[in-house]
């Protein structure tokens, strides 16, 4: 019998017996995530609501600072661990030592010549908490909440699948990192 027909009948038993398949609802977006950026390739309006439901690394980055190697690591983490829920949001940032000067295609070329970036990334924003009004207001509120904002780049954010654990991390801290990874993994096991 071929798989569409077993399918068709499977259908049907349950029908029959009073059972139908249910379709998992979609994660409710969390007032965190309730916000839109422009996409870095392209500039067009990206809703984070999107990516409700998974574990999320927000970090701010720059093409031309000490940490950016990081950018591999952060792909290596994303390649892993996107099939279990993660996803890694990249915010480039000229706030400190004016590292990221370039335009957004210049930086989206970069991401991707250079570290082969797949992750999303948006469009350049102020993240440092001198830009006061200014800044990224997912920044703002991720600092707010765990009382710690960027002092420079690559600074990561790591957000539980519903929203109410964020956790901060400095920017020496790899995405690699065994302590970040167990942390990682512990999130994508919980249930949302």
């Amino acid at each position: 019998m071929n798989p569409t027909r077993r399918r068709l009948l499977a259908l049907a038993a349950l029908a029959a017996a009073g059972t139908h398949p249910v379709r998992a609802a979609a994660p409710a977006c969390t007032p965190l995530l309730t916000r839109e950026f422009a996409r870095l390739q392209d500039e067009k309006t990206q809703n984070l609501c999107q990516y409700a439901g998974r574990v999320i690394v927000v970090v701010n980055t720059a093409s031309f600072c000490g940490f950016t190697p990081q950018y591999k690591s952060l792909e290596a983490l994303y390649a892993r661990y996107k099939d279990r829920g993660l996803v890694v949001l990249g915010f480039p940032s000229n706030d400190f030592g004016a590292q990221e000067p370039g335009s957004g295609a210049e930086i989206a070329a970069f991401c991707e010549n250079t570290f082969g970036v797949k992750f999303p990334m948006f469009a350049k924003s102020r993240v440092a908490a001198s830009a006061g009004a200014a800044a990224n207001p997912l920044i703002a509120d991720l600092a707010q909440r765990t009382g710690q904002w960027p002092r420079w780049n690559f600074h990561k954010y790591l957000i539980a699948r519903d929203g109410g654990m964020v956790t901060s991390h400095v920017s020496d801290v790899d995405p690699l990192d065994k302590a970040f990874i167990r942390q990682v993994e512990r999130l994508l096991d919980a249930k949302a």
